[in-house]
C-alpha cells in the first residue's frame, strides 16, 4: 500500500535541510519515498495519514547491538568488561541453544527496537560454543517476521582465549589454561565457507536483511583472519565491523602484543578503511583518530554500555572534529540492559558535557540525531538507502505523536527528541514502506504470545546457566588482578594523553 502523510513536521537529515524541522507532505510508494515537501493531493489508492501534531524523521539506526545477550538482561552489574564476559560470554560450559530459544531471544531485540523507533540494527552475534546455520537461521527468521531491517553477523574469533588478554599466562593457573586449550577454533577457511553459505541463503532476504562481516577484535583474530574477512566484506559489500579499544586492558593489549595501538595495527594490516566500523574506540590516541579520519572509517559509539562496564568515555568531539563518521549503538542487552536508542541518544547528549568546561564543544541535539540516523546508516554502508527522509530512499520512518506529555509544552523539536522522548510517543514506524508499528503496537507478530513463550522457557535456561557461571567464576580472581594491572599501566600511558579531555585527567 502507498501512504500520503500530509501537513506534518519533518526532520529530514538530508543535504538540503539537515536536521532543521520544516512542514510538508511525504508520499511513500511501495518501499521508497516518492515525495517530500510541498502539499500534494492524495494519489489514487494511497492511504492518507493526517500529519498534524505529528513529527516524521528517519528511523533510528542501532549501529552496534548483541542480541546474544538478551537472555542476560538485568542479570549482571558492577563488573568491568573482561570479568563480565566470563559470565555473559563464558569461556567454558556453554551449550548450543535450541534454535527456537534463539528466535525468541532475537525477538526481544526486534520488538523493543521497533517500538522505540529503531528501523535498522547491526546485530553482532557470537554463538557459543560455535555458530551453526540453524542458529543464524533463527536470527534471520526473527527479524524477517517482526519486520525490522537488520545486518546480522557471523562474529568470529580464531586466536586461543589465553592469547587475547595480557598476562593470562602469568596469572592463570596451569590447570585453567589447560581447560581453555580444548576450545576448538575456526580456521579462515571454516569461517569463509560458513559465511558464504549464509550469504547465499539469507543475503537481502525480504529486501532488508543482510549478512555482516564481524571479526571480533584485532587481539582476538589472527592477521590472516583480519585480512581475509576484510577482503570478503569488500566482495559482498558489507561493513567490516570490529571491536577496538573498548577498555584499558585492550589498550595494553595493543602495546604488549603488537608494540603499537590496535588502530595502528589495523592500519598497518590494511584493514582500517572506508568500510571499517570500530565499535567503542574509547582509548584512542590523537594519531589513531587522524588515521581513522584519513581512511574514512566509522566509530560505533556506545555511551550507555561504556558507562555500565566502567570502560571510559569516548572522545566524541575529537572524533567529529577530525571528520570521523560517528554512529550510535546500544551495545549488548546485558551491558546496557535495553536496545532503546532514544536512551542512548539522551546519554550521548549528556555524557560529553562533563568532559570539558568549554561548553561550545558540547554535543548539540542536531549532532546526536545525525549520529543516530545518517551516521548509523553510513557505518553499515547503507547511507544511499536509509538514514534520511529523501526522495528515492527506503521508507524507513518513525512518526511521533506531538500531543504527548513528552512534547508538551513544545519548544525545540530536536531537544524534545533527544532529551524528552522515551519511546512512549512513537505512533507509527515504517520499514521498507510497511507499517510495522501502528498506534505503538507491533503489527506483524503477536508480541504477548512470544514474550509468554520466552518466559516459560527461561527457567530451564537460567538454571543451566547458573552452572556455567560457577564453572567460569574460577577465572574471576585472576582476571581481577589482570584488570587492575592493566588499568594501572594504561593510566600511566595516558597521563598526558589528549584522547581524554582535561576534566577526566584532573
Amino acid at each position: 500500500m502507498d501512504f500520503h502523510i500530509s501537513n506534518t513536521n519533518i526532520i529530514a537529515v538530508d543535504a538540503a535541510h539537515g536536521t532543521h524541522p520544516f512542514k510538508g507532505d511525504i508520499l511513500i510508494k511501495g518501499s521508497r519515498i516518492a515525495h517530500v515537501g510541498h502539499p500534494i493531493p492524495t494519489p489514487d489508492g494511497a492511504l492518507k495519514i493526517d500529519g498534524r501534531n505529528r513529527l516524521v524523521m528517519p528511523g533510528l539506526v542501532n549501529a552496534h547491538v548483541h542480541s546474544w545477550e538478551a537472555l542476560f538482561k538485568g542479570r549482571y552489574d558492577n563488573l568491568p568488561l573482561e570479568i563480565w564476559m566470563l559470565y555473559s560470554y563464558p569461556i567454558l560450559g556453554a551449550k548450543a541453544l535450541d534454535p527456537r530459544l534463539i528466535y525468541l531471544r532475537s525477538m526481544i531485540v526486534g520488538l523493543e527496537s521497533l517500538k522505540n523507533g529503531v528501523t535498522c540494527l547491526v546485530d553482532d552475534i557470537i554463538e557459543l560454543p560455535v555458530q551453526g546455520m540453524d542458529a543464524i537461521d533463527a536470527v534471520f527468521d526473527a527479524y524477517h517476521d517482526v519486520g525490522i531491517r537488520a545486518n546480522v553477523s557471523g562474529h568470529v574469533i580464531d586466536r586461543p582465549f589465553v592469547d587475547t588478554i595480557p598476562y593470562t599466562h602469568e596469572y592463570l593457573p596451569a590447570g585453567l589454561i589447560a581447560e581453555t586449550a580444548s576450545i576448538k577454533l575456526p580456521t579462515v577457511e571454516d569461517y569463509l565457507h560458513f559465511a558464504r553459505a549464509v550469504v547465499n541463503k539469507h543475503e537481502n532476504r525480504a529486501d532488508r536483511l543482510h549478512y555482516l562481516v564481524a571479526p571480533s577484535g584485532p587481539q582476538r583474530c589472527t592477521k590472516e583472519m583480519l585480512k581475509a574477512t576484510h577482503d570478503f566484506a569488500r566482495e559482498i559489500k558489507s561493513a567490516y565491523h570490529i571491536h577496538v579499544l573498548e577498555t584499558k586492558v585492550q589498550e595494553v593489549s595493543g602495546r604488549k602484543f603488537y608494540g603499537r595501538t590496535l588502530v595502528q595495527y589495523l592500519d598497518d594490516l590494511g584493514v582500517l578503511t572506508d568500510i571499517s566500523t570500530l565499535a567503542h574506540s574509547i582509548w584512542v590516541t590523537d594519531d589513531d583518530i587522524a588515521r581513522m579520519a584519513a581512511r574514512g572509517s566509522s566509530v560505533a559509539h556506545n555511551p550507555v554500555s561504556n558507562q555500565k562496564l566502567g570502560a571510559g568515555i569516548a572522545p566524541f568531539r575529537k572524533l567529529l572534529d577530525a571528520g570521523v563518521n560517528v554512529a550510535l549503538g546500544s551495545d549488548g542487552i546485558s551491558s546496557n540492559d535495553t536496545s532503546r536508542m532514544l536512551d542512548v541518544m539522551r546519554v550521548a547528549g549528556l555524557l560529553h558535557k562533563v568532559t570539558t568546561p568549554e561548553y561550545g564543544k558540547w554535543p548539540s541535539a542536531s549532532e546526536i540525531i545525525y549520529a543516530a540516523t545518517m551516521g548509523g546508516a553510513r557505518s553499515v554502508q547503507l547511507d544511499n538507502e536509509i538514514g534520511s527522509v529523501e526522495i528515492g530512499k527506503r521508507a524507513d520512518l518513525v512518526l511521533f505523536d506531538l500531543d504527548t506529555i513528552n512534547f508538551t509544552p513544545q519548544n525545540d523539536l530536536l531537544n524534545h527528541v533527544v532529551y524528552c522522548e522515551n519511546g512512549s510517543s512513537v505512533d507509527k514506524v515504517f520499514v521498507n514502506g510497511e507499517v510495522v508499528v501502528d498506534g505503538g503496537v507491533i503489527t506483524k507478530v503477536n508480541e504477548a504470545a512470544l514474550l509468554n513463550e520466552l518466559r516459560e522457557r527461561y527457567a530451564a535456561f537460567s538454571e543451566h546457566h547458573k552452572g556455567v557461571e560457577e564453572l567460569n567464576r574460577r577465572f574471576e580472581p585472576y582476571f581481577s588482578q589482570i584488570h587492575k594491572r592493566c588499568c594501572g599501566e594504561s593510566s600511566e600511558l595516558n597521563r598526558y594523553s589528549t584522547s581524554q579531555d582535561e576534566w577526566l585527567l584532573s
